[in-house]
């Protein structure tokens, strides 16, 4: 039932019972308030945690950088006069290749392996040098063959010659029929003197084919261990690179175990301090804790513009099942003299660590990402070492070469 203009007017001032009214249609705001708000603090509750986790990333990224030693006990070992780092290094070590080109028919060695001098590591398609020795394996059979059948020539001429002689002393015969019967004999003579070369020269390829029929078996130049197998069979292997990019030019690479050494970058600066023959004690950084002693075997004498130091070759004095190619570590260079009896309590830091403030020696010590001040009493150098007499305890983290800017308390970031 339609409503006329006037119950439309009354119905917005007065609400008749029992019948529909227009201000039913109209939204309850107070019923949308408490939602929209909620929606508002969320929104903003999420924009600050934003802004939090930004900050906090800025902060890390902006904290200083810094690298740390562990404080060790002073002993009563020889005087450290210089610490480095370096690496295990072959003498003796060989990528293995062909010394032809040619597919692989057979690789015979894995990594880890120990191979002996001159066994097989792998072999290479031989068709081709099968089929070239045999061919001059024939052409030599053919040579003889023929050699043979010249010799049997020449004895029958030799025999017509020593007949014409006798006819012709005897006035049977001419001149003529003389001489014919020795040229007979000279070419036959000359003709073997060719085929004997012909001979040789067959003989010759058959040694030259069996060489390379040799070359397509690939063995050990010396005895040690297999580190890397570089190919895989039916690759092709070539002593030089060659096509585009997909030739391999190794096989498999061997070192040799006796021949392991430390290799060592020494500044410049500090050369003086090493000699030949010099006790060395080397530290691998996968067995921290395992002394290994060592001697200086030589120093380079040469240095590198670009780093400025100079290569020493450090030998072990005893070689261990545990020490690897490549494997890191340090080395400390040790003076002859021992060292004076320790404090119980002194602990060694490399003398970078020590900073000088005034009258007072400090260090930074590192614990959970906070740097510490610490004030300490130092004894006597110790090479590129100092010995702390008190402030710091065996075990400790300190910071070396610290930021001059750093300050007691601040948060830091550990050098990877």
């Amino acid at each position: 039932m339609a409503l006329t203009k006037e119950e439309i007017g009354r119905s917005e001032r007065e609400p008749v019972p029992g019948k529909f009214q227009i201000s039913d249609l109209k939204i309850d705001e107070r019923a949308r308030r408490p939602r929209v708000r909620w929606m508002r603090w969320f929104a903003a509750l999420v924009g600050i945690s934003l802004l939090v986790l930004g900050a906090i990333r800025m902060l890390r990224e902006r904290l200083p950088v810094v690298e740390t030693v562990v404080a060790r006990a002073a002993t009563n070992e020889p005087v450290t006069l210089l610490n480095a780092s370096g690496y295990v290094t072959p003498r003796r070590r060989a990528t293995v290749a062909a010394k032809i080109t040619g597919r692989l028919e057979q690789v015979l060695v894995e990594e880890g392996m120990r191979v002996s001098e001159g066994q097989e590591l792998a072999t290479l398609d031989n068709t081709d040098a099968s089929v070239r020795l045999a061919s001059a394996e024939a052409e030599t059979k053919a040579a003889g063959a023929a050699l043979q059948d010249l010799e049997v020539n020449l004895a029958n001429a030799r025999r017509e010659q020593a007949r014409s002689e006798e006819l012709h002393r005897a006035g049977i015969t001419t001149a003529q029929s003389l001489d014919a019967a020795r040229t007979t004999v000279e070419s036959l003579q000359a003709r073997i003197a060719l085929t004997n070369e012909q001979v040789r020269a067959a003989e010759a390829r058959v040694q030259v084919t069996k060489q390379d029929l040799d070359n397509t078996i690939i063995r050990a130049p010396f005895a040690g261990l297999v580190v890397s197998k570089d190919a895989q069979r039916g690759e092709i292997v070539s002593p030089v690179s060659a096509g585009g990019g997909f030739t391999r030019t190794g096989i498999a690479t061997i070192v040799d175990m006796n021949s392991l050494e430390i290799e060592v970058d020494v500044n410049e600066s500090y050369i003086a301090r090493v000699k030949p023959g010099q006790p060395v004690t080397a530290t691998l950084d996968a067995y921290p804790e395992w002394k290994i002693p060592c001697r200086v075997r030589t120093i380079i004498p040469t240095a590198d513009r670009q780093k400025a130091t100079v290569k020493v070759r450090v030998s072990f004095d005893r070689l261990d099942p545990r020490i690897l190619p490549d494997m890191g570590l340090k080395v400390s260079f040790l003076g002859d003299q021992p060292a004076k009896p320790a404090n119980a309590s002194a602990v060694l830091v490399p003398g970078e660590a020590v900073r000088d403030e005034g009258t007072s020696k400090t260090v930074f010590l590192y614990r959970d990402g906070v740097v510490e001040r610490r004030a300490v009493r130092v004894g006597e150098a110790r090479g590129s070492d100092r010995e702390i007499l008190a402030g710091v305890a065996s075990g400790d983290q300190v910071l070396l070469r610290a930021p001059q800017d750093l300050r007691d308390g601040q948060h830091v970031k550990l050098k990877q």
